[in-house]
């Protein structure tokens, strides 16, 4: 931000004044017109002495000519130092000389590091006033009369168009590292020519200003008949050999390497097609698609003759119209039939022999059958235990889930945005505990916006530069000023907190700065006018200058203009710098806590109401507002979702009940209690897998506990809903124990195969960086797998407790009220005879109508079109997660970070970080990072200023301000004014500083306590313009330690105060500096990320090529990191959980082939969600990825139901498709579709964005996409390319047959 610039120097009209100082020195040729007889020749001048001062205090010279004067030798050798051009006689006497001397070194400080450019400059002055020619080239135009006195109010300055290209060529691109910005900013107003430069010097200043008292005229030409001529003094180019400027600041020297192009803006890849232009990826897609139809096509048409061949021509749909058959395994149990035993594979062995442990040696019971084996059996075996034992097993597992529960002793919650979204290894962390600990920590931000309104939609905001408004910013002043927070019975102000370069004054970006923070000051000044004129003389004007001493970018404190036109801004940006800590606790960051906490306050109950009285809009923040709003976000939808589980609870009874056809049997056949128990299960297993993270010292995050439930909720729904409704399909005969072992054993492997699909896809996330996904995801898969064992432990004995309630005759709810037998009578009838309405319509309708060819050859090409689609649509998802959707959508700061997009024009600041500089004489890290003179021309600064020049590709605004650069032009011999040194060697400040100057004393002159300072060296105590190992050592601390002001505006203090790491440098090494930039404004997550990329790269170029350690760090970067390698990131750990849940699947199932449709349909899905992502503009961030890795797993449940049922059914894949639907597609329908349907759309009410981007809306497509998938596209596919059934039916034995063997 603009604090970055604060060098507080006071150089006040440093070329206005050398300008005015020059007048003293004039001598005047008088024009005939004023009766004084002009005279243009050789040896005579055109003014001479002075003759007056103006009201302010502005010497005037006088417009008499006089011949030129022979100096002393004295004199003469003076001026030899300064104008070397200028022998024999001169214009000028010793007095004048000397006053020019004083001010010329207010300059040479700003231009020494381009001695071309110096000497072209120096050479303009001392032409215009020693020049012993001084008449042929001035003429004085206009005259005026102080104290009846005759002086000079008007001149015409004759110079060749030569010298005026040289000196502003010369000049141009000479930088003030100091500002970050170019010097002809302060001595020509940023003039793009020597026209604009000469007309910028000559204009005629009113009183009270800074700048010439006279006008003064440049001009190229010469009139006929005029005797005068074209001063034409020499003229040195920057690249020359004797005077060489370094490449930053002559980057078109020959012997420097030329900015390297902008590279053009990669498009993506397209092709156009006659008026239409398609993206490459998107034509590729098309082509696919074709293809694949045709293929798809091909293979119809020879299945269909193969087909009729072998029956005759007499086809059967591909769905056999079966109403009225039940499921093939319920079939085979009347029948008398039971699959035969197919071989399982080394892993499902283990898991049999597991349950065939728990079934005999654990439980007691015998090995009943020889299918123990069989995976099937096993959870027969299992279940028909836990129906015998209800109580024992719900208590058991229960009190060791509450166990797990004690670890909540321990719950913390994390709400540090850096502790919450940065890694420990990351390496953006590492750098910035580097930065803090061997610099300082970033200054807290503190910062309002007032902005006008714009009187219509369409049209451009009005100006924010007005009288109302200036005093409108004064009374906020007034009101920010007195604040007082309470802290450790202590009051805090923002005096007590701010940064302050120097001195007592707090460093406030606000363009009260140009009236100094004083309302006295505003009519004293100008008003408006004068803050107009500081915007364009911020730098060389005092009465511009801040309160804490420092010119004040206009870009830093006014928004919403173009280019230069700060007049135009429409809003005022007011920044308060605060003092930082490295630790959040501690008496420093404590006290700026609770300020910025009375900040806000009163910000919302006071500023708000007053800035929109005047019809303005205010935004504001502090630099804990973001943790301040997440902690409220972690709360605010606490209601939501709680109506969300109210909600899910409701329909979670009514589905696991059966649908009553009277009033008296609703309370036998509704599962209210059921359904809350199977609700606390979930509570639960959440709590558990809290307790056991805190207990390990894992910190939580409030937003984890809201969603984690929700999800394992959704999750485990699922599985109840399924085991409900096998055991309702059981024959209402069959005793309890029966029921539910068939149950079990017909939907255990199943629910087993998509738990630990969901387990494990949740587990996946775990290895994603950021902290709060990676712990969201740990307590997720544990909670999930908790939810797993409790129910088919805790909620299968509930299961058990509930039939044995309704075949008791107990009312639900209500267990010790019983009902008569009638009615109990009914409820069997109706669930013997009556189906549900969902099994009927999977039966009647879904199911056939899949069936038909057309309608299977559609689905199949619509399905894959959508794929396909999505594949081109994927390239589209940004990376990135904007600020407003993490926040509450009523939070203040939604107002604050689109404002922050609208009305910023300045980028946050960049600091290029150098590791261990060796400053000895012996090593080259000198010249490789300095760009003054003699400097390598790759060196650091010089490639970061060819950088500025592509700002678009390389995100760096301007050049960087150099310590290292000022600190060898301080103690430069040039620089005369700043580096010097008492009789006794210690330091000396410049004249205009005390001890030498008292401000109180009136103004400084040349004598004093200072009189007898000498520069600290002189070029023959130099080596090649630079300081020894010693000299470097000694004076480092002095320059770090020199105030800035007019006389030197290079002094260190307060511009590079934390620019360098003074531990343990007396061993020649700095351990740590910085150079100081800017980035160019980013406003969209993309261009944070880019700029983190292309300063990261350019680090890496520059490293390699200087041998050197340099990193590039701003405070966003930490942040930002993550979106580098995101894209990497989520394949990985899709392609991760994808092969995991293809395990699991091949272990369980023992098909390969299974295992693969299965996986295809689980890509689809996830490819069909990245595509809805990219048509809502979902970005892609550790949130989405882990939602995208999460889908997985939750997918399974739409795949893996219908996939078993299909592979443990017989008869054709056309019969097994549809007994697949029959038996679990209503489960699947209700259980898990409307199930999480109903739960995710309460989500939309929520007040977090957060919540409704990634919750809502991606879950939302999940739950759309897999039903479409699970329920319509698997189905067909299995009817096609389905694998072939796991079991064959063989009729029973008769019962002595079997004795018998």
């Amino acid at each position: 931000m603009g604090i970055d610039n604060i060098f507080t120097a006071s150089f006040a009209s440093v070329f206005q004044i050398i300008l005015l100082s020059s007048s003293l020195l004039f001598t005047v040729a008088l024009q005939s017109t004023y009766g004084y007889g002009a005279m243009h020749s050789e040896e005579y001048c055109a003014m001479y002495d002075i003759c007056g001062e103006s009201s302010d205090g502005k010497v005037l010279n006088c417009p008499y000519g006089s011949p030129s004067v022979k100096p002393d030798d004295l004199l003469s050798a003076k001026i030899q130092s300064l104008c070397p051009t200028i022998t024999g006689n001169v214009c000028c006497t010793e007095q004048q000389f000397d006053t020019l001397r004083v001010q010329v070194q207010q300059a040479v400080p700003i231009l020494v590091g381009c001695p071309a450019c110096l000497r072209n400059f120096l050479n303009l002055f001392c032409e215009l006033s020693c020049s012993p020619n001084q008449s042929l080239f001035i003429n004085v135009t206009s005259i005026s009369e102080v104290n009846g006195n005759k002086t000079v109010d008007g001149i015409d300055f004759y110079v060749t168009e030569k010298f005026g290209e040289g000196l502003y060529d010369s000049c141009k691109d000479v930088k003030f590292g100091t500002m970050n910005t170019r010097a002809i900013d302060f001595v020509g107003a940023g003039a793009s020519n020597y026209k604009e430069w000469f007309a910028f010097l000559g204009a005629k200043v009113p009183p009270g200003f800074p700048g010439s008292p006279y006008s003064i005229n440049f001009k190229t030409t010469i009139p006929d008949s005029s005797p005068m001529e074209l001063m034409n003094a020499s003229v040195y180019s920057c690249n020359d050999t004797s005077l060489g400027c370094s490449c930053g600041d002559c980057p078109l020297s020959p012997v420097c390497s030329h900015p390297e192009p902008s590279p053009p803006k990669k498009d993506p890849c397209s092709i156009r097609i006659g008026s239409l232009k398609v993206r490459c990826v998107e034509l590729s897609m098309a082509v696919l698609y074709v293809v694949l139809i045709f293929m798809f096509f091909g293979w119809v048409l020879l299945q269909r003759r193969r087909e009729r061949r072998r029956l005759g021509y007499d086809a059967e749909p591909l769905l056999n119209d079966m109403s009225g058959e039940g499921s093939t395994l319920i079939s085979n149990q009347k029948e008398g039939t039971h699959p035969e035993e197919v071989q399982f594979s080394f892993v499902q062995g283990c898991l049999s022999r597991f349950y065939r442990f728990v079934a005999v040696f654990l439980l007691g019971l015998p090995l009943l059958s020889p299918f123990i084996n069989n995976f099937v059996v096993a959870f027969r075996t299992y279940g028909r235990w836990i129906a015998r034992r209800p109580t024992i097993v719900l208590c058991s597992s229960v009190a060791m889930v509450l166990l797990l529960c004690l670890g909540l002793l321990r719950f913390e919650v994390e709400t540090r945005p850096e502790k919450l979204w940065v890694g420990p290894g990351s390496k953006a962390a590492e750098e910035k505990e580097f930065f803090d600990s061997h610099l300082a920590p970033f200054y807290r931000i503190e910062q309002l916006i007032i902005a006008t309104i714009p009187e219509s939609e369409h049209e451009k905001p009005p100006s924010i530069i007005t009288e109302d408004n200036i005093e409108l910013l004064f009374e906020i002043q007034q009101k920010v000023d007195g604040i007082r927070a309470n802290y450790s019975t202590s009051l805090v102000t923002l005096s007590d907190i701010c940064l302050k370069p120097l001195g007592e004054d707090c460093a406030t970006q606000s363009i009260l700065q140009y009236f100094q923070m004083d309302p006295d000051n505003y009519d004293n000044y100008g008003g408006v006018e004068h803050a107009e004129y500081c915007f364009q003389h911020y730098t060389s004007a005092e009465t511009c200058f801040s309160a804490f001493k420092a010119p004040l970018e206009p870009t830093t404190a006014l928004g919403g203009f173009f280019g230069d036109n700060y007049s135009e801004a429409s809003a005022f940006i007011i920044t308060y710098p605060v003092n930082n800590a490295m630790t959040k606790v501690g008496d420093e960051n404590g006290k700026a806590i609770a300020w910025e906490k009375a900040f806000i306050q009163l910000a919302k109950e006071e500023l708000l109401p007053m800035v929109q009285s005047s019809n303005l809009t205010l935004s504001f923040s502090t630099e804990s507002s973001i943790e301040e709003e997440l902690k409220r976000e972690s709360t605010a939808d606490v209601i939501t979702i709680l109506v969300s589980y109210i909600v899910m609870f409701g329909y979670i009874s009514v589905t696991l009940g059966d649908t009553p056809s009277h009033q008296s049997s609703f309370y036998l056949s509704s599962k209210v209690l059921l359904g809350l128990s199977g609700i606390l299960l979930v509570v639960l297993s959440v709590l558990g897998s809290v307790g056991f993270f805190s207990l390990i010292g894992v910190k939580s995050t409030l937003i984890i506990m809201e969603v984690i439930p929700f999800l394992v909720l959704a999750v485990g729904v699922d599985n109840m809903c399924i085991i409900v409704d096998a055991v309702k399909r059981q024959p209402s005969g069959l005793p309890i124990e029966e029921q539910i072992s068939n149950a079990m054993g017909a939907v255990g492997p199943s629910i087993t195969l998509a738990s630990l699909s969901e387990i494990l896809a949740f587990a996946v996330g775990s290895f994603i960086s950021m902290p709060a996904c990676r712990v969201f995801s740990m307590i997720a898969a544990l909670a999930v797998l908790l939810d797993f064992l409790l129910q088919i432990t805790a909620f299968v004995a509930l299961v058990t407790l509930d039939f044995l309630r309704a075949k008791d005759n107990r009312i639900d709810c209500f267990p010790c009220i019983k009902v008569n037998s009638s009615s109990a009578e009914e409820s069997e009838d109706i669930r013997e005879e009556r189906g549900g309405l969902l099994t009927r319509y999977m039966k009647e309708v879904h199911a056939p109508f899949l069936g038909l060819w057309g309608v299977k050859i559609l689905v199949i090409a619509v399905f894959i079109a959508f794929t396909l689609a999505s594949i081109a649509l994927c390239t589209r998802i940004e990376p990135g997660l904007e600020q407003q959707i993490a926040l509450p959508r009523d939070s203040y700061l939604q107002g604050y970070f689109s404002n922050i997009s609208e009305y910023l024009r300045v980028g946050p600041p960049l600091y290029f970080v150098v590791k261990d500089y060796n400053y000895s004489l012996e090593s080259k890290h000198t010249n490789q990072l300095c760009s003054i003179s003699q400097c390598d021309s790759n060196s650091l600064l010089n490639e970061i200023s060819r950088a500025s020049l592509v700002p678009k590709s390389s995100y760096i605004a301007k050049p960087a301000a150099s310590w290292l650069d000022d600190f060898l032009v301080w103690i430069s011999p040039e620089a005369f004014s700043c580096c010097r040194k008492f009789v006794n060697g210690s330091y000396c400040p410049p004249d205009d500083q005390p001890p030498c100057c008292f401000p109180d004393e009136g103004p400084c002159g040349l004598g004093g306590v200072c009189k007898d300072c000498t520069t600290c060296f002189r070029h023959s105590d130099l080596v090649n313009d630079r300081p020894t190992t010693a000299q470097f050592r000694e004076k480092l601390p002095w320059f770090l330690d020199a105030l800035p002001s007019a006389d030197c505006a290079k002094g260190g203090h307060g511009a590079y105060t934390n620019s360098v790491d003074l531990n343990g440098f007396q061993s020649g090494v700095i351990q740590a500096s910085e150079f100081r930039t800017y980035h160019t404004p980013v406003n969209r997550q993309g261009d944070y990320v880019n700029a983190l990329r292309a300063a990261r790269d350019f680090c890496s170029r520059i490293s390699a090529s200087l041998k050197m350690d340099i990193f590039p760090y701003s405070v966003f970067y930490i942040f930002f990191e993550q979106y580098l390698d995101i894209w990497k990131i989520a394949l990985i750990n899709l392609a991760v959980a994808l092969g995991a849940v293809f395990v699991v699947c091949l272990v369980i199932t023992s098909s390969l082939w299974s295992s693969a449709i299965i996986l295809l349909v689980l890509v689809m899905i996830v490819l069909d969600i990245m595509g809805v992502m990219a048509i809502l503009g979902i970005q892609l961030n550790a949130v989405s990825v882990v939602n995208l890795v999460m889908s997985i797993g939750i997918a399974v449940e739409f795949c893996v139901h219908i996939a078993h049922a299909f592979m443990v059914s017989t008869g054709d894949r056309s019969q097994r498709a549809k007994i697949a639907l029959c038996t679990m597609g209503a489960s699947v329908f209700s259980g898990i579709t409307l199930t999480k349907l109903v739960g995710v759309l309460v989500l939309c009410f929520a007040t977090s964005e957060i919540f409704v981007v990634y919750y809502f809306q991606m879950y939302l497509a999940l739950v759309i996409i897999g039903f479409l998938h699970g329920l319509v596209f698997l189905p067909v596919l299995l009817s096609l390319f389905g694998p072939p059934s796991r079991y064959s039916v063989v009729k029973g034995q008769p019962e002595d047959a079997s004795s018998s063997s």
